[in-house]
C-alpha cells in the first residue's frame, strides 16, 4: 500500500518525545522521510509514497513536504506533534516496523548530520552530477539508485 509523503512525515512527528529531548526541524524531517522511502524500496521493492525526491543543495527533498513546512519553525513542528494537530493514519504492520527502525537509527541525529550523510551517498551525488555544491536542482533521485545504494549496506 502506498502512502503520501505527508502521511509519513506525520508519522515521524507523532513519534517525537520532547520530554526525552527529541527535536526536529523541517530539514531533519525531510531526511527521515527520504530514508524511509529508501529503505522501504530496498526491503520491500515498492515505493512507500509516490512523490518524487529531488536532489537539492541541502540533500534529498520531497517538494510537497517542503511547501507544506517551509514556513514552519522547529518549535512549531514540535507544537504540531504535541497538540495533536497532525493526522496519523494506521500503517501496515511491516511498514510501521520499518519506520520504527528508520527512526531509531536516524532520528537521534541532527539535521546537519543527516544532510552530511546524504551528501556522501551515491543517490544524491549521482543525481547532482555536474552541479556546483549550492546550485539549484530539481533532478529526481531514481528509485533504482536508492535500491542499489542501500542494498549494499
Amino acid at each position: 500500500m502506498a502512502y503520501t509523503a505527508s502521511q509519513i512525515a506525520d508519522w515521524f512527528l507523532s513519534k517525537l518525545n520532547t520530554e526525552a529531548g527529541d527535536t526536529i526541524s523541517p530539514l531533519k524531517l525531510q531526511k527521515l522521510v527520504y530514508y524511509a522511502q529508501a529503505w522501504h524500496l530496498t526491503v520491500f521493492k515498492t515505493p512507500l509514497f509516490v512523490e518524487p525526491i529531488q536532489a537539492w543543495a541541502h540533500g534529498p527533498v520531497i517538494p510537497s513536504l517542503y511547501h507544506r513546512f517551509k514556513d514552519v519553525c522547529r518549535e512549531c513542528l514540535i507544537e504540531l506533534s504535541e497538540e495533536g494537530k497532525i493526522k496519523v493514519i494506521e500503517l501496515a504492520s511491516e511498514t510501521e516496523e520499518l519506520l520504527n527502525e528508520v527512526y531509531s537509527i536516524y532520528g537521534e541525529h541532527s539535521a546537519g548530520y543527516l544532510e552530511n550523510l546524504t551528501h556522501n551517498e551515491r543517490p544524491w551525488i549521482d543525481a547532482r552530477k555536474g552541479l556546483l555544491p549550492h546550485q539549484r536542482s530539481e533532478a529526481v533521485i531514481p528509485h533504482e539508485s536508492m535500491i542499489a545504494c542501500y542494498s549494499s549496506l
